[in-house]
This record gives C-alpha cells, structure tokens and sequence, in this order.
C-alpha cells in the first residue's frame, strides 16, 4: 500500500498563520498527542515540566541561523534584487549558492552591487553560474579577512524569516528567530520546534533531572520546498549537512538503556538521528549530508516522543510528524488544532507526541 501525498492535505486559513511570535518564548500552547491510546490535550508549552522526569533526555538541534537574505542592485539598470544565501561553496573564492528574485533578469556575468543602510557600497558580486530556475552561484569580490568578509554580510543581512511571514524582518526577529542554544551558524531556517525553550525552564528541567543532548543539522531551504509527486516513494530530499557527536551519542544510549523519554526536538533532530544509527539500533556519532525522508510507514530506531510545530499541508514535515504519530491520529490533532485557534508555521504553537 503506498503512501500518497494527498492523504496530508487539508484546508488551512491565511489567519492560522503566526505572524509574530508569542509574548513569552514559552507562552505558546502545546498539543500533547498520546500514540498508544489516541487521546490528544490541549496544554500550555510550560506544562511540559510535567510531563519529563528525571532520567528523560531532550536532543536538540544547536544550529544557529545566519542573516542570509541580502538585497542588492543589479549594474546599469539600478534594479532591486533579493539573493537569499543558501551555503558557502569555496570560502577562498568566496563562492556562493544562492537563490535570486526576480530570477529572469539575472544572467551570468551580471554584477550585484550591495550598499550598507547609509548607502555606502560595501561589497560587489558577480554571477558566474546558474545553478535551477531561480539558483545562481555568485562570487563576492573581497581582499580581506574572512573575519572582516562575514562581518559584512552581517552588515547586509536580514533575518530570513520564511516567504508565509508576510511582512519584513524586524529587530525583535533577530533574537526570537533563534533558539536559545544556537551555536553552530550555518542555517538559513530556524529548528522551530527549538523556539519555545528557554533558558530558565531548561533550568528548570535541569533540575528535575532532565538531560540534554545536542546534534547539529544546517537547515536548508529544501526541508520546505513543496513535494510534487503523489507517491512519496518518488520524492528526493536535497542534501542538508548535519552531525551527531560522541557527546550526545552517549547521553541518548544510556537514556535508551534505562528505558526513559528520549524526545526529538523538531523534525530536524529526528532526520539526524535516524542517519546515524548503528546496526544494533542505538545512535553513533557521524557526520555529513543526509537526504533522509521520513514518510508513513516507518520504523524509528531512537527518540520516542518528538516535539514539533504545526506544518503546512503536503509538507515533508507535516508528513514525518504523520509517520511518527499515525497518519489519522495526526489528521485528527490537526482538525483540532484548526477548531481550537492553534497558531501554525514557524511562530506558532507546538505539539508532543508521545
């Protein structure tokens, strides 16, 4: 029986969209889904200190999100361009891979001139390849450090909040598009499941005797590029760089050993960890690119509960969170979640399942 994308459509309204974060970090709500017995409740996201005890272990994905849309102008013509930054490709040449918009007027050999807020010009590029449709490789041309080289694309840089936030970034996105444990920079989408900790209920988690263990997975702009094929055997996930250290290898196979909660912080923790498992189904340190895709039905090896946000329809994450809760158990919290004025996407509310 293969799965179909059309199974994880639904209908959802522009104003279940978060626009804007909750007041508090933790101020969300929290829809607790039980696999076992089908029961979903409706909590606060600080209820959470209940639900963990001492022993139970939290992975969660330490990726620190970059400044990666850029808006330039294009030689002669003065035309307002937008390069959205998606990785490094040679830090020497200073190549990168970017997407540009509006695609059709950037060619090869096109010059891109990028001025600071007071319109001074700090830093030029050059197109010298197209990549798909909208991609493009880019040189900047630079002399100095690349201490000096990154500082500038901060200068230049806006928080890249997703296209479904319909309005600009704004200061207060710059700390609350970011979780509080970032640390390795090189994403161009926050691990939003991450966003509603903070560092005094992890505090308080510490205290109870809760664990934490952190991978790293450089969210790229592929997690939410829309699938186009019905049999989701067919689909290919681009390749994201991702880590696993001996550190949290440890911490989670004891967890798993003592038969504790081992919660996957967001959709990106679970893709991690369930590379990197060994042939005796425990988790192994590794490092490298992974284009898992997680689709029903699926036998994960690791975490037994997984906190999540609420997905876009057809989406590869709506669809992992399927494989991990059950395709009509999580439809259903779905529909609920809709009756029920749950906030969706990036800042909205957050669902466990257990």
């Amino acid at each position: 029986m293969r799965t179909k994308l059309s199974q994880f459509n639904f209908v959802l309204p522009k104003d279940a969209i978060a626009q804007y974060p909750s007041k508090e970090r933790d101020g969300s709500k929290l829809m607790v889904v039980h696999r076992d017995t089908g029961k979903i409740e409706h909590k606060n996201f600080k209820d959470i200190l209940n639900i963990f005890e001492d022993g139970d272990t939290f992975i969660f994905n330490n990726t620190k999100v970059f400044p990666a849309r850029m808006y330039g102008k294009k030689e002669k013509t003065g035309a307002k361009i937008e390069v959205f930054l998606l990785r490094e490709l040679n830090k020497e040449a200073r190549l990168w891979d970017v997407l540009v918009d509006p695609a059709r007027k950037i060619r090869v050999g096109n010059k891109l001139y990028f001025n600071d807020k007071k319109g001074n010009e700090i830093l030029v590029a050059e197109v010298v390849d197209n990549t798909t449709s909208r991609g493009r490789t880019i040189r900047f041309f630079h002399d100095g450090s690349d201490d000096d080289f990154q500082a500038q694309l901060k200068i230049l840089g806006h928080t890249p909040l997703p296209k479904y936030i319909k309005r600009p970034a704004e200061s207060l996105d710059e700390e609350r598009y970011q979780t509080v444990f970032a640390k390795e920079i090189g994403a161009v989408a926050a691990p939003t499941a991450g966003l509603h900790f903070t560092k005094e209920l992890m505090k308080r988690l510490e205290i109870k005797g809760a664990h934490f263990a952190e991978v790293t997975l450089h969210v790229g702009l592929g997690t939410f590029r829309s699938i186009d094929v019905e049999d989701l055997s067919k689909h290919k996930m681009e390749a994201e760089y991702f880590r696993v250290p001996p550190a949290a290898v440890e911490a989670v196979n004891k967890a798993m050993a003592n038969n504790k909660k081992i919660c996957a912080v967001g959709t990106t923790v679970m893709r991690a960890i369930e590379t990197a498992v060994s042939a005796h189904g425990l988790m192994k340190p590794q490092e490298g690119w992974t284009n898992k895709f997680i689709y029903p039905p699926y036998d994960f090896s690791i975490a037994n509960a997984m906190l999540t946000n609420f997905h876009l329809p057809k989406s590869s994450l709506l669809i992992m969170a399927a494989a991990f809760g059950g395709t009509e158990l999580i439809m259903e919290a779905y529909q609920q979640a809709l009756k029920k004025k749950y906030r969706f996407f990036s800042y909205g509310d957050a669902m466990l399942i257990l």
